[in-house]
């Protein structure tokens, strides 16, 4: 008889998959509050392809965020394997990891994080130039133009507007051709028709550079986009669901599926 305490399986185990970009076994997370000690992940397992896209899906406080954390190395599990395109996060020293996430990992906030005292074009170019890339400019005024800002180079953040920032931390996110891409409430700031095209864009530019993208989103119908959607309740993975081709994502009763903890 199966044991009723067993965690949800996952169908694409580390032995079946090809090509692991995130491989992740019993992640287990504390971190220090007022009134001790809190659980925030316990016991993840997760398997994940690379150049496939992701959404994890929970209540506020179910560990989302920390699990983008984790995956970026800017959070360290307390026990559990954490490999990330075939590194031992773990074993890794903190200047190693920050030259793993400049030269691996893109990231995309809720709130922007762009640097006020630098224009578009200096904000996208920042990453090329940590990486001693050649023509970090001519690369950043390339990378603006794909998002449809070639005409703002040289406009700050408090003349853009809202969609425009998160266009430029997209840029600044791909610029560097990261093999991850790790999405904390991308529209959280947006109004709805300014997220779905920012979203579009950041699907585009995710396929077409076959980037591994992970979302972490409240929204449903953003959620279905995702060829996976993963629900995280108390730091446990309880559920996933899988959309099984790009004509099926989208659509707003996968989503609906998918996103609802009851179905």
């Amino acid at each position: 008889m199966a044991d009723s305490g067993a965690k949800p399986r996952n169908d694409l185990t580390p032995g079946r998959m090809p090509n692991l970009i995130i491989d992740l076994a019993d992640v287990h997370l504390k971190l220090a509050s007022a009134a001790g000690e809190v659980n925030i992940l316990r016991g993840v397992d997760l398997a994940i392809a690379a150049g496939d896209r992701i959404s994890i899906v929970g209540p506020s406080g179910s560990g989302k965020t920390t699990l983008l954390m984790v995956l970026a190395g800017l959070e360290r599990a307390d026990r559990g394997r954490v490999r990330i395109a075939g590194l031992d996060l773990s074993e890794m020293s903190e200047d190693a990891l920050a030259l793993f996430r400049r030269d691996a990992v893109g990231i995309v906030f809720q709130g922007f994080h762009l640097i006020e005292t630098m224009n578009a074009l200096e904000n996208v170019a920042l990453p090329l130039e940590f990486a001693y890339r050649e023509d970090a400019r001519g690369r950043a005024a390339a990378m603006l133009e794909a998002v449809g800002l070639g005409h703002r180079l040289g406009h700050y953040p408090a003349e853009l507007s809202g969609g425009e920032q998160q266009r430029v931390a997209l840029a600044r996110a791909f610029v560097v051709e990261p093999r991850l891409l790790l999405a904390d409430e991308p529209t959280g700031n947006l109004d709805r028709e300014t997220g779905r095209q920012v979203i579009g864009l950041m699907f585009d530019l995710a396929a077409r550079r076959s980037t591994t993208l992970i979302l972490v989103t409240h929204d449903p119908e953003l959620a279905g986009r995702c060829r996976r959607l993963i629900r995280l309740v108390d730091g446990r993975i309880v559920g996933e669901d899988q959309i099984l081709d790009d004509r099926t994502a989208g659509d707003p009763e996968v989503a609906r599926i998918g996103a609802d903890p009851d179905q």
